[in-house]
């Protein structure tokens, strides 16, 4: 009994003397001298000087990883001597340090491997520099109207949290010079066009807060995009014009041609959208080409059901021979029975322009040798009007067979012939106004 009695004297001894130490580091009662000094009478609640605070944040390498330089001047830390002291980061506890947050921050993180990757050195004037390595996921708003041809502005921006501007200044140490190592920054999809930075204040119903802005221009690669959709989607437009060269009488070949390039087009366009950003309600530029391609691929097939359609009703160039001849005819038909109504009304219009009918020797008015009736002249105005509504409704008609005559395709063949100018011809204009409105307006 007493060797144990002895034995958890012991360990009670020894968790009280870990204790002990653990409080004295903690209190910073085992510290260098010249922290221990410094760390006399200092409260990390308060902030340093009690009118503003100027605090300058330099940003270096972005990319998901950043390095956040902070430095501010705290008087309470002056101390003698011409070098600056290095300590461990896991001493910023006993500082005040400030509440700077990223904006628009959808989750960010402290590296702590193999320790908290941060460094606190303190200079002879009291001057703190405060570096942390943190990898965040920062909102950016892009406007994808244009994708892949277009360009966005992100911003990085950064606030404090708690002190308003009449507690503490943000600014940029050496303006756009702050920020570094974009130079030999080398992202997938994009390129950094430009950058900057600027100063402003956040407004909210507590108060106006510091604000700093870091802005970037951001210009996507179209290169991959032409190798992966628009090369593909192109050649399958013109792999549908080789179905004009194709007799019409092969129908088996025709068909399968046009719907296997539908099809495949179809498939294109399902795996281009997978890879898309989830932008769904924005039509955009990639969209606008995959639906020109289609649609032209899709005319493709049309157009030879049309010709198909029409070599149905015409099979040989004779029956479309005599059909022209038969539509001369019926024109020429016309022509006469318009011919022969004028010249009837011209003598129904003589006959009333003709002289009054002279009297006789008896005293009784007689009839002209042309006027079988005396009434016949009131009865004259009828065939005008009779000819007037034949002149218009033959007229309309003719009208009618002459577009019918147009739309009518003498020979089916020639469908063929000029869809192998028109739809090339169709498809280099378009492409010329696509590619001239989303790389040039």
């Amino acid at each position: 009994h007493l060797f144990c009695s002895l034995l958890l004297l012991l360990l009670l001894l020894w968790f009280l003397e870990n204790s002990l130490l653990s409080a004295e580091v903690k209190d910073g009662e085992i510290l260098p001298p010249t922290i221990k000094k410094l760390m006399e009478g200092y409260n990390k609640y308060l902030r340093p000087f009690f009118d503003i605070n100027k605090d300058t944040v330099s940003l270096y390498d972005y990319t998901a990883t950043i390095f956040l330089r902070q430095r501010w001047t705290d008087e309470r830390l002056v101390f003698d001597g011409n070098k600056s002291l290095s300590l461990d980061g896991r001493l910023v506890e006993l500082l005040w340090v400030p509440d700077t947050f990223i904006v628009d921050s959808k989750k960010s993180f402290l590296h702590d491997i193999t320790v908290e990757n941060r460094l606190i050195r303190i200079f002879p004037n009291g001057t703190v520099l405060y570096a942390l390595r943190i990898t965040t996921t920062v909102a950016c708003n892009m406007d994808l109207t244009k994708y892949p041809m277009d360009k966005q502005t992100c911003t990085l921006q950064l606030e404090s949290w708690g002190y308003n501007i009449n507690d503490v200044m943000f600014y940029w140490a050496r303006g756009n010079d702050s920020v570094s190592g974009l130079d030999t920054l080398r992202l997938a999809q994009y390129t950094i066009e430009d950058h900057y930075t600027s100063e402003s204040e956040a407004v909210y119903e507590t108060g106006n807060y510091p604000k700093l802005i870091f802005h970037f221009e951001l210009k996507r690669s179209i290169l991959y995009f032409i190798l992966e959709t628009y090369v593909p989607s192109s050649l399958l437009v013109v792999l549908s014009w080789v179905s004009f060269w194709i007799s019409q009488s092969s129908v088996p070949a025709r068909i399968c041609i046009g719907v296997t390039t539908v099809l495949t087009m179809t498939t294109l366009m399902m795996g281009a959208r997978t890879s898309l950003p989830n932008a769904n309600c924005f039509i955009k530029a990639i969209d606008v080409y995959l639906g020109i391609c289609f649609s032209f691929i899709f005319g493709a097939l049309i157009e030879y059901a049309v010709a198909h359609f029409c070599t149905l009703h015409h099979p040989d160039c004779n029956n479309a021979l005599m059909y022209g001849h038969h539509m001369h005819e019926c024109e020429e038909e016309m022509n006469g029975i318009v011919t022969t109504i004028a010249s009837n009304s011209l003598r129904l219009k003589r006959r009333k322009e003709s002289p009054a009918p002279t009297p006789t020797a008896g005293g009784e008015p007689g009839l002209a040798p042309s006027s079988p009736t005396a009434s016949e002249p009131k009865t004259a105005e009828a065939p005008a009007e009779l000819f007037s509504r034949c002149a218009k409704n033959i007229s309309i008609l003719r009208k009618i067979l002459r577009s019918i005559n147009c739309c009518h395709v003498e020979n089916p063949h020639y469908i063929d012939n000029y869809s192998r100018l028109t739809f090339p011809l169709s498809f280099v204009i378009v492409n010329l106004l696509y590619w001239t409105y989303y790389l040039y307006f």
